[in-house]
């Protein structure tokens, strides 16, 4: 899914504005404040409750109940949907067949029951909006979306091999892309980036043995890092906040080794300092640094034609983090899911629904057979 920021409306900034805090936005509460007080309540469209939802949510991301990147996800969905489907249509003349609409339009583009159950939901937080601010006088009720949750495209132990062996076997190599530019042809990825970074074989390894996510990837410094040395051997890693979890995360023993190496080319290249990057640290821009890290896995996708899970899922870099935890649930002797859900920020239904689904009875068969001892 796109994320880059789409603005509605033009006096709305985009969250990752630098300037987007320093703003102060009135919370919507009357209808004088969504319309012009001489405006006709009837004119209004679904396209205007959008824009005032927007707002309003804006102003929860200043009051910190929201997250930016939820913000930017709300307004593309809006955008590249929503309103280009229902923007025009008078507020108060939607109704269930609305929503049905857009959720036939989201079906025949090929969305999955879960992206449209959040397209629908987005649909009544807009519905709402009007009711809270008196624009509507209630909702009208909308139809059911039964989801099916579809196990990750996690990697086998031998995928996971696979793509290290492939990832080394790259490193200095230029990307195919560059020789079908032309002299003076403009590439989002600067030219001399377009070349395997030695990094991206340590990366792999890293996400399976951390738990991270892609995004704590872009936000990752060496001062959130620190080597445990003591009964067990293990990164400690204290990282921003991703998702509203905020508590450490302790890595598997031989992201200890990653590490290290990684810290070691670093220096000999004038980073790992306390506040360099630990990925790409020559990339200001972080979000353009966690799209050239995806771009090179894709490169390493397509090399070992791994692209595909076993049920047909498209595996993207967010799958080493899936891989992790499947992992675990495989090869973790008796872990709990409480303790491996809080250690990789998800909840245990998260767990249950996308990772221990995929597990049978006979993959532990071990744990099944094993007896306690006796009390002596």
């Amino acid at each position: 899914m796109d994320t880059n920021v789409i603005n509605l409306f033009p006096r709305v900034p985009a969250a990752n504005d630098s300037g987007f805090f320093k703003r102060t936005y009135s919370a919507i509460h009357t209808p004088a404040k969504l319309v012009n007080v001489e405006q006709n309540l009837l004119s209004v469209s679904v396209s205007d409750l959008s824009k005032g939802l927007m707002k309003a949510e804006a102003a929860r991301v200043q009051r910190k109940e929201i997250g930016r990147p939820t913000w930017q996800v709300m307004g593309n969905r809006l955008r590249a949907h929503i309103v280009p489907l229902l923007g025009d249509l008078p507020a108060e003349e939607f109704g269930t067949a609305d929503a049905q609409r857009l959720i036939d339009h989201l079906g025949a583009q090929g969305f999955t029951s879960t992206t449209i159950a959040q397209y629908l939901v987005l649909l009544r937080k807009v519905v709402m909006h009007g009711v809270h601010t008196g624009v509507l006088r209630d909702a009208p009720a909308f139809p059911k979306i039964k989801v099916r949750s579809q196990p990750r495209g996690s990697f086998s132990v031998a995928e996971y091999r696979a793509l290290i062996a492939a990832a080394r076997s790259l490193r200095g190599h230029s990307h195919p892309v560059l020789d079908r530019l032309s002299a003076g042809e403009r590439f989002w990825i600067a030219r001399e980036l377009l070349v395997m970074p030695d990094e991206l074989p340590w990366l792999i390894r890293w996400m399976v043995n951390t738990f991270v996510r892609p995004s704590d990837i872009k936000l990752m410094k060496h001062k959130h890092i620190e080597v445990v040395r003591g009964k067990h051997v293990y990164l400690r890693m204290n990282l921003p906040e991703t998702k509203r979890h905020s508590q450490p995360i302790v890595s598997l023993r031989p992201a200890v080794r990653v590490y290290e190496c990684l810290l070691v080319h670093r220096r000999e290249h004038g980073f790992g300092g306390a506040e360099d990057y630990i990925f790409l640290p020559q990339l200001k821009n972080r979000e353009h640094a966690l799209a050239v890290l995806n771009f090179f896995f894709h490169w390493v996708l397509e090399k070992t034609g791994l692209g595909k899970g076993p049920l047909g899922q498209s595996r993207t870099l967010y799958c080493l983090r899936h891989t992790a935890i499947t992992l675990r649930l495989l090869y973790g002797q008796g872990i709990d899911m409480l303790t491996l859900a809080r250690n990789a920020r998800t909840s245990v239904n998260m767990v249950e629904r996308f990772y221990a689904s995929v597990l049978s009875g006979e993959m532990n068969v071990g744990l099944l057979q094993s007896r306690r001892g006796r009390m002596s």
